[in-house]
């Protein structure tokens, strides 16, 4: 909680900052514009989130996104497939995406950063290959397809034309409470906990660590699966070569500033959708208070490394304080002993 806290503080202290600095941060227009990509980041960082909570890592997230995106723009406008299922079968790719990394890093013993990182550069060039590495659009035929992506919902009792709910806003409220749900009241989320914290451990208690690892990679390409449809639907102009570039870096900074530690056994979904948010808003300042963009990734690097710096000294003098007072119990109880 008190890191959640700690998250919600900075995401509230930047968006203060940034409304005081220039209004236009606080007009409807760019309230809706950065609560969409908010929304957007938030599916891939739920996604990350289980696998940093294993003690693992995924740094294909950002080409598994360019990857259902320009197979999605592929099978609808060159191949003529149905929306529906168009959407199942990259899916269903993104789910075999998850299987394979589960198995590879279980099974073969390979380590999670040789097969994500193997995995950026096979689904990348997969995506310029199906394409042949040509820009794709979804035109006008597909608009009711996009409104998952750029659909609006009005608020009861708000005027038309004021704030109203962006799609995705809704979308990642879903996922976020399925996720919680998984993570606190499952049995597989505590596996996952008990994972992180300790692997030995874990699997000297009976729990099968195999399918509990392949279980985190599923979720996680699924996340970005579903995340690849709604950026490439957002986007409507798919580059197989720029779509999802750098993302999984934004969803791994947004799970750990979010309160997931990447020793693994910690994070909560709230804190990570809160990450998130800091890390659109800051991108988003950046860009209304017209700060140099060749600064942007100075900026959210310097504040993640500031949040992070800062988690780990908490932690420290946490710590200390228990050891002080475990000490002080003990002295105070060998002098109520009598002699």
């Amino acid at each position: 909680m008190k890191k959640i806290l700690g998250i919600g503080g900075l995401l509230v202290f930047v968006c203060v900052l940034t409304g005081v600095l220039n209004p236009d941060f606080v007009s409807v227009y760019n309230l809706q514009n950065t609560l969409r990509w908010t929304s957007l980041f938030g599916v891939i960082s739920v996604g990350v989130a289980f696998v940093i909570i294993t003690g693992g890592i995924d740094l294909s997230i950002g080409s598994v996104v360019g990857l259902v995106g320009s197979l999605l723009a592929w099978l609808l406008t060159q191949k003529g497939w149905s929306a529906p299922a168009a959407v199942a079968m990259v899916l269903l790719v993104s789910l075999g995406i998850g299987v394979l990394h589960g198995l590879l890093i279980t099974k073969l013993r390979l380590q999670p950063f040789v097969v994500t990182l193997c995995g950026l550069l096979l689904y990348r060039g997969a995506a310029r290959y199906i394409t042949d590495d040509q820009s794709l659009g979804f035109g006008t035929a597909y608009e009711g397809l996009r409104r998952l992506a750029i659909g609006k919902i009005p608020i009861p009792g708000l005027a038309a034309d004021s704030f109203a709910l962006p799609v995705p806003f809704l979308i990642l409220m879903v996922i976020a409470v399925i996720a919680a749900v998984f993570l606190n009241r499952t049995i597989y989320g505590r596996y996952l906990l008990a994972l992180g914290r300790n692997e030995t451990a874990a699997r000297y208690s009976g729990i099968h660590t195999d399918r509990v690892k392949i279980i985190a990679y599923v979720i996680c390409s699924v996340s970005a699966g579903v995340g690849g449809v709604l950026f490439a639907l957002d986007v409507n102009s798919i580059q197989p070569s720029g779509l999802g570039e750098f993302y999984e870096l934004y969803a791994i900074a947004a799970a750990v500033l979010g309160g997931c530690s990447l020793r693994g056994g910690e994070g909560t979904i709230t804190g990570v959708i809160i990450g998130a948010a800091v890390l659109r808003v800051l991108y988003n300042a950046i860009n209304i208070l017209r700060i140099p963009t060749h600064l942007e990734f100075a900026i959210i690097g310097a504040v993640i490394l500031a949040g992070v710096i800062t988690d780990e000294l908490v932690k420290r003098y946490a710590v200390k304080r228990r050891a002080v007072r475990q000490l002080a119990a003990e002295q105070a109880h060998k002098a109520s002993v009598p002699s």
